[in-house]
């Protein structure tokens, strides 16, 4: 376990440098939403495409790791919809946090997942948590979606929504890894190598602006949403993929890979949705600061225990 604790520890280190510089008169403050839209809109766009454009699938049962990545993501999403009657009955959740409850539940930081997955294992690991990420990125998005708008006070046009949806990079770029791969052609050798330089800029470059973009002064704020939150994302999910992906037979280092894409805390991005929508944003920036600080140890823990169950 404290090999990979110290194998995560630089991408928590970027994490808090980013969050200590936002606080420094170093760079000015209206530097980072222009690293945010240039990690959005292309940094990570490049790293998903080249991740999965190069990726070596061969010796991988990927029919039985999608299956299992699919049922899993599909379930927790269903759980936490059935939960919503119990958090209302119960006062954990009031109508206004359920979005920022749900979202932060059925998301997953999926560029933290790949730093992660390229200190830690072989170039298939970070090819997986690509090819992850491009298939469960629509359904989450659309899910997430449907939720802010159903429970926020929001006018905003479903068709606004929706288009919003389609042209988002991460969507775009994965869908031109996969159709690159089913054709007949090569990707043209110095594109290549350019796509991999920014793909390697783009992980340095997002863990500093999540760092920048935690609060961890709101920990205190609505704490029963934000811990039950951090429990489904945490434990249950991971539990949930695991046990899901043993039953589809999957073993070995996919199951690895599978296991850390689920115990990655949820995403910063969903905060801009409950932001442009109206829910309650300033809770989802309160559960991503404290899912992202307890999985510094959660992480190592899930990986740990996946490896006993990979070796006995």
């Amino acid at each position: 376990m404290f090999v990979i604790f110290e194998s995560i520890l630089p991408i928590f280190l970027l994490i808090v440098a980013g969050n200590v510089l936002r606080r420094t008169p170093l760079i000015r403050e209206e530097t980072w939403p222009g690293l945010e839209q240039l990690c959005y809109w292309f940094l990570y766009p490049a790293l998903l495409f080249i991740s999965i454009a190069n990726a070596d699938f061969s010796k991988l049962r990927i029919d039985a790791l999608l299956g299992a990545l699919m049922i899993s993501v599909f379930a927790m999403i269903v759980l936490v919809l059935a939960l919503w009657p119990v958090f209302k009955a119960s006062g954990l959740v009031r109508h206004g946090q359920y979005s920022s409850v749900f979202q932060t539940a059925v998301r997953w930081n999926g560029f933290m997942a790949l730093a992660v997955a390229q200190k830690l294992f072989p170039p298939e690991g970070a090819a997986v948590v690509a090819l992850v990420m491009a298939t469960i990125i629509i359904p989450i998005n659309i899910a997430s979606v449907f939720v802010v708008t159903r429970f926020a006070d929001s006018e905003a046009a479903w068709s606004k929504v929706f288009f919003d949806v389609a042209r988002n990079p991460m969507i775009l770029a994965a869908t031109a890894a996969v159709v690159l791969r089913v054709m007949p052609i090569d990707l043209y050798p110095p594109l290549n190598q350019t796509l991999d330089l920014v793909g390697r800029a783009a992980l340095g470059m997002g863990l500093l602006t999540i760092g920048a973009s935690l609060r961890p002064g709101d920990f205190m704020a609505a704490r029963a949403a934000l811990w039950t939150s951090t429990f489904l994302k945490l434990i249950l999910f991971p539990v949930l993929m695991i046990s899901t992906a043993l039953v589809f037979g999957v073993s070995g280092p996919a199951l690895d890979y599978l296991a850390l894409c689920a115990a990655v805390p949820t995403a910063m991005n969903g905060y801009l949705l409950a932001r442009q929508l109206g829910g309650d944003a300033p809770l989802y920036a309160s559960i991503t600061t404290l899912q992202t600080v307890l999985a510094f140890f959660t992480i190592p823990l899930v990986l740990t225990i996946v490896a006993q169950f990979a070796s006995g």
